[in-house]
């Protein structure tokens, strides 16, 4: 049996702590498992590493953070490998690129397109311990590319899928709660969860795991068990949908202030000129996900929509653009923002929870600027001076 399992940033933040991850590993190849170990950059590192670059430029080139923030793995990665040989079990450190890694897209935020895993099993069947490094990979013109938020969860759910094998997610929280604990201390964990609640939640902010980890998992069927890296406490599955799934309506309950809202106002009223806007958001890859417009006004409508904070730069250069083209347009940016959502595969089957979500927000005197709805998820953009009432009410109605 092969297992691949995931160790993030604060799992491997110390000597000590690696020391104590190589024991972990050591102890599932005693099982006479292979092991293919997935590690992050070692705490803060990447963030400290970002922060180099920002003294030196305001806008680094893409190109060359990526180059400077894939050397957060490979330090984790070496040590790692040396800590396991040093305690008597053969390991070897594989780079993105070494490891098979191909990605595509754009730079800090690449997607993996395929792994050539031969390299990988060919370790393996010497019976070596495999430490990759998560997080990054190789583009066709032979340039380090990193995979974005979470990418190492992205790394090690993917080499899982091409080795048919479970992967195992080890961080500093012990599974997944309906809630994060820091907003709702009495947040129950759950024991399972299904891929597609998952990836709501992963799309909403919840950071426990990444959305395209997830997808991947589910293209795949790649079973994903996400548990505390230093206890041994039971974890939680996120695994295809089973009906016990369907029996409470709400699964979990989201809140993030990760995003930013813009709102282009006086945009001419052309379904083509809203076109532009999109499509330029699209070509500089901006995930883009709430969007609202009003009822046309003079010829004029006002667009609404949420994306990264971290792409403002991006944005600000686009609504400038853009301003070339529609001289009237003003953009205004909303900073304080949170987005909250509910989502529950069993939504699909009960009715009545937009209207009791709506009813909640209203007697907590709590107002709303954007909504948006799929099959098991509402979500809301609130002010984020509200977001711990608004949990707090939510979780109490719900028995979150």
């Amino acid at each position: 049996m092969i297992v691949v399992q995931k160790y993030g940033g604060t799992s491997v933040g110390s000597i000590d702590k690696i020391k104590t991850v190589a024991k972990r590993v050591a102890q599932r190849k005693e099982k006479g498992d292979g092991v293919v170990v997935v590690v992050s950059a070692m705490g803060k590192t990447t963030d400290q590493l970002i922060g180099m670059a920002k003294e030196l430029s305001d806008i680094p080139k893409r190109r060359e953070l990526d180059m400077l923030m894939s050397t957060g793995e490979q330090v984790s990665i070496s040590l790692l490998s040396i800590a396991l040989n040093e305690i008597g079990y053969e390991s070897i450190s594989l780079t993105g690129f070494q490891a098979g890694i191909e990605t595509d897209g754009y730079h800090t935020k690449g997607k993996i397109q395929d792994i050539d895993i031969e390299k990988v099993k060919k370790y393996l069947d010497e019976g070596k311990i495999v430490v990759v490094a998560g997080f990054q990979g190789m583009n066709g013109n032979g340039d380090i590319m990193t995979l974005g938020r979470g990418g190492s969860d992205t790394t090690a759910v993917a080499l899982a899928a091409k080795l048919e094998c479970v992967c195992e997610i080890y961080t500093d929280v012990d599974g997944i709660y309906t809630i994060d604990p820091r907003l709702f201390p009495t947040a129950r964990k759950l024991d399972c969860i299904s891929y597609e609640e998952m990836m709501e939640m992963a799309s909403l902010g919840a950071g426990v795991m990444e959305t395209r980890a997830v997808e991947i998992g589910q293209k795949f069927n790649v079973p994903i068990y996400v548990a505390l890296s230093n206890e041994e406490w039971p974890g939680t599955y996120i695994k295809e949908f089973d009906a016990t799934m369907e029996s409470k309506v709400i699964t979990g309950l989201s809140a993030s202030d990760k995003d930013l809202m813009v709102t282009i106002n006086h945009v001419p009223y052309n379904s083509k000129n809203i076109s532009k806007v999109f499509g330029a958001l699209a070509k500089k890859d901006i995930n883009v996900d709430m969007i609202s417009q009003t009822a046309p006004s003079h010829g004029k409508v006002n667009v609404s929509f949420t994306a990264p904070k971290t792409d403002e730069d991006i944005i600000l250069n686009i609504m400038e653009s853009l301003k070339n083209e529609f001289e009237d347009i003003e953009t205004d940016i909303e900073r304080d923002i949170t987005k909250l959502s509910v989502v529950g595969i069993g939504m699909r089957s009960q009715s009545g929870v937009a209207a009791k979500t709506f009813e909640i927000l209203a007697e907590n005197d709590i107002g709303f600027k954007q909504v948006t709805t799929s099959e098991i998820r509402i979500s809301y953009t609130i002010d984020t001076k509200d977001t711990t009432r608004a949990v707090e009410a939510i979780a109490r109605e719900f028995n979150l």
